[in-house]
């Protein structure tokens, strides 16, 4: 099939964009489901979570470059029925999950929701950037740990 077909089977180039937002982060959200649905620590399913969507990142860049070069630089065309975040739910709901299962462990501090998920979103959105352009001096997945660690630390609970 063509690309050009592929129009064929959606009501406008909209409604494309938009089937094709939601399978994308559908498959960042079923990964980060199954990180959250493990008996680890908090701290583990960081450092699990941020591998896989580095290893995303690397395997299927197409599917992390649409969402930042596409749905984050054209919002207009996600206006009609992709407000806020119904096309992006499923993996914001496991975010929350994620970050409210941390914090009643104890393990992450009680905190806003936008300011913690701007900071992970924010530090794995640049290394998918970076890579990306090429611009990284080792191979992307010898940087996981640190970002890990990195994500941990400003989340992690103080005593």
């Amino acid at each position: 099939m063509s690309v050009g077909n592929m129009y064929n089977y959606f009501a406008s180039k909209e409604e494309l964009a938009k089937f094709a937002i939601k399978y994308s982060t559908n498959i960042l959200a079923d990964e980060l489901r199954e990180v959250n649905n493990m008996e680890i620590s908090s701290k583990e399913k960081i450092y699990i979570f941020v591998r896989k969507y580095l290893e995303n990142v690397q395997k299927s860049p197409e599917v992390i470059e649409y969402f930042l070069r596409v749905y984050l630089s054209n919002r207009e065309v996600f206006k009609q029925g992709c407000e806020g975040f119904l096309c992006v739910g499923e993996f914001v709901t496991e975010v929350m999950i994620l970050l409210d299962d941390g914090a009643q462990k104890k393990e992450f501090r009680e905190q806003e929701f936008f300011p913690a998920f701007g900071m992970i979103m924010g530090s794995l959105g640049g290394f998918a950037f970076l890579s990306g352009e090429n611009v990284l001096d080792k191979d992307l997945l010898s940087y996981s740990d640190a970002v890990a660690d990195n994500i941990y630390r400003a989340l992690k609970y103080d005593e």
